[in-house]
Formats: C-alpha cells, structure tokens, sequence
C-alpha cells in the first residue's frame, strides 16, 4: 500500500517546485519597476521610483486604470446576479438538464479566449458593441459567470435544505427565504466568486483586443499598446501594481473561506 502513493515528502517537494517555477518569472517585474535607467532593464546605480511616479501622474494610465475599474466593477456585478440565480436556479430543480445548464455555464472557462473572441466580434458586429464599453462590460460578464457558479454551487452543497423548509413552514414566501435564509448561508461563495470574477476582468486583454480599437483603453491593452510602440518602464510598474492587487484580492479570499471553515 504504502508503494502506491509517493512518500509526503516527495508530494510537497513536487508541490514547491511546481510554485517557484511559477512564481520566479514574476520576481523579475520588481527590479525592473525599479530600474533607473529609461528603457525595460535591472537597475544600473540603484532603485528608484520614478516610473511609479510617471504612472500615477500620467493621465493616459490613469484613465486606463479608470476604464478597467468601471468595466470590472460593472462585469462583476453582472456576472454575480446573473450567475447567483443560475446556481440557485440548478440547485432547486436538482435535475438532469441542471448539470448540462451547469455545463454550459462553463464554457467560456473550457473555449479558448482567442476563439470566444473571434465569436464575440462576429457577433458584437451586428448589434454596434464593438468598441463600446456596454460591449467589454457584457464580454467580461458572461465570462465571469462561471467563476460565480462554480462558488454559489460549492456553497449550496453544504446548504442545510431544512433550513429553507423551516422557514416555509413558517410561513416565509419564497423571495424572502431566498433573501433571508439562502443568501447570507451562502454569501461566502458569492463573495469568492465576486473576487475571481473582478480578477478576471481586471487582468483580461485577448478579448479587448478582438472588440475594442481607440474609445475603449484598458489597463491591461495600454500595457500592450506600450511593448508595441515603446519599452518604457512605466509598464513594469503597471505590471506590479497589478499583481499586487491580484494577490491582495486572492489573500482576501483565502481569509474569507478560512472564516467560513
């Protein structure tokens, strides 16, 4: 028995390995952010914060940061009803055609971006939301969808069905044990998915390639546009910037789902 599964050791080293190989290329972002020099490189003299002070004083990536928070905070609320109800939705029927609606609610996850892309500029064409912010703010909604499904139902799972007939028997009409009952059990999952699903759009760039030109800049396309044109370094501390907020909100996950335990 003990032959058939790798020693713990093994599994953690493997584990650690597979972390720092992930995690190094990321290293590199920081020094360069930090670079003295006017071109992408490590520091030649020594640290200084110059390109972060020509980002927060820019206004082309401050209204690019502007952008991407509106498109992200709208998205995500988009993607949290909608998804929410559908989870809801599959719990409560609990039937065979749920798990293909599940299914089908995962297909932007399982669809390679380039090609989800291709599909909404096709279809973004003839309805006049290419270039629009209502056509980005749909685009990175439905593709945060999943996220949120994929918590709600995880949350649900644990859900206490007597609890929902409790507060029927009682006399409780079903929009109010939905808002009374279900809803705060499973507000940690919401909360998850919400988080994923800001994540997501705040960091998205293949699909704004494919539906956005000149009106709709975000952060992420502003960095782009920069290595097309120019390795200025301001895009390194763009780049920290980012990762640090994706690890701030990934840590303020973690601290939720270990409250939850």
């Amino acid at each position: 028995m003990n032959g058939a599964h790798p020693p713990g050791w093994f599994a953690r080293g493997l584990a650690w390995t597979t972390v720092i190989y992930l995690v190094l290329p990321l290293t590199i972002v920081l020094p360069v952010s930090l670079t003295d020099r006017r071109f992408l490189s490590l520091p030649e003299h020594g640290a200084s914060l110059q390109h972060y002070r020509a980002f927060f004083s820019s206004p082309l990536w401050l209204d690019a940061m502007g952008q991407s928070l509106w498109i992200a905070v709208c998205s995500t609320a988009l993607a949290v009803v909608a998804g929410t109800l559908c989870a809801i939705g599959c719990w409560r029927l609990s039937r065979r055609s749920t798990d293909l609606v599940r299914a089908l609610m995962l297909l932007p996850l399982i669809i390679p971006s380039i090609v989800y892309a291709i599909g909404l500029y096709r279809y973004f064409g003839r309805f006049g939301l290419l270039d629009s912010f209502m056509g980005v703010i749909l685009a990175h909604g439905v593709t945060g969808i999943p996220y949120v499904v994929v918590t709600v139902s995880t949350a649900l799972a644990a859900f206490d069905p007597r609890l929902e007939q409790a507060a029927r028997g009682m006399g409780a009409s079903l929009r109010q044990t939905v808002a009374w009952v279900i809803l705060p059990r499973i507000a940690p999952g919401i909360i998850s998915g919400a988080i994923f699903a800001f994540i997501h759009s705040w960091d998205e760039l293949v699909i704004v390639l494919f539906i956005a030109s000149r009106r709709v800049i975000t952060l992420p396309r502003r960095i782009w546009n920069g290595i097309n044109e120019n390795l200025d370094p301001t895009m390194a501390a763009v780049a920290m910037l980012l990762i640090v907020m994706t690890l701030g909100l990934l840590l303020l996950d973690m601290a939720l789902r270990r409250r939850q335990r």
